[in-house]
């Protein structure tokens, strides 16, 4: 039986072509994976919009605990084949975030044959944190960001007579693209350890730039839940400016820093 070792002595010995053929089956495995959950997801129907579907609810968990004033919010379809490509794109994104473990495991084995020891290490830690930081990043904006933007944007009116009526492509799209941000967004602390592994980034840095992050960070609450509503900038201010301050504990203690 080949070892660990073996493995990597005759990867590191293969010719460009043959580097080629397995990224080519690496890819082919890991768009299976994904397509496989996504069919899994796509026959799971109801229950797939059941939640995504759910903070557009005015019993939704978040709005009773903000003690909320109930809201109509009406979904509506525009188009012949918007709602049967709405649900496919949907449930392609959740098939991806389900194979995503075995996509990352995949694109690891394929990339560690060219890493050191140490490397290898270092490569799993960063990897982990930053999925874990994504998929985090992801429930704060389902559970947070997104159900108070759909509130209020989903209920502004500059007048009565002009009722609200959301597509679903644009309620859908919206959930999926802020989904993709806020999972970027809590990347900070891990971009912050690998800079400061870099020596290119110090916490005094961040300090002295405390205040201006603070007025950047609420000028983004404010871009992305446009209200007047000073409680809801201060909670959605509040996840971005405590990944700051946990970046500068973490860029500190990664330097031996007493700063």
């Amino acid at each position: 039986m080949t070892s660990n070792r073996e493995r990597v002595d005759d990867e590191r010995t293969m010719s460009f072509w043959e580097h080629l053929d397995v990224l080519r089956g690496s890819l082919i495995r890991m768009l299976a994976a994904a397509v496989a959950m996504g069919v899994v997801a796509f026959l799971l129907k109801e229950p797939l919009f059941r939640v995504v579907l759910a903070p557009s609810q005015s019993d939704f968990f978040v709005y009773r605990w903000m003690g909320s004033e109930p809201f109509t919010l009406q979904l509506i379809n525009t188009g012949l084949t918007e709602q049967f490509m709405i649900h496919l794109r949907v449930a392609f994104a959740v098939g991806v975030l389900a194979a995503s473990p075995y996509i990352i495991y995949v694109l690891f084995r394929f990339v560690s044959p060219a890493l050191y020891e140490n490397e290898r290490r270092y490569s799993v830690r960063l990897t982990l944190s930053a999925y874990l930081m994504f998929l985090f990043g992801m429930v704060v904006n389902y559970v947070l960001i997104f159900p108070l933007t759909v509130r209020f944007l989903g209920t502004y009116q500059v007048s009565g007579e002009v009722a609200n009526m959301l597509s679903i492509s644009s309620y859908a799209d919206t959930l999926l693209m802020m989904s993709l941000v806020f999972g970027i967004v809590f990347e900070i602390p891990v971009v912050s350890w690998l800079l400061a592994k870099f020596s290119l980034l110090r916490a005094s840095w961040m300090k002295r730039f405390r205040r201006h992050a603070v007025v950047v960070i609420l000028l983004a609450a404010a871009i992305i839940t446009p209200t007047s509503d000073a409680f809801t900038l201060v909670i959605v201010s509040l996840p971005i400016w405590l990944l700051y301050e946990a970046s500068i504990l973490i860029v500190a203690r990664t330097n031996g820093q007493a700063d």
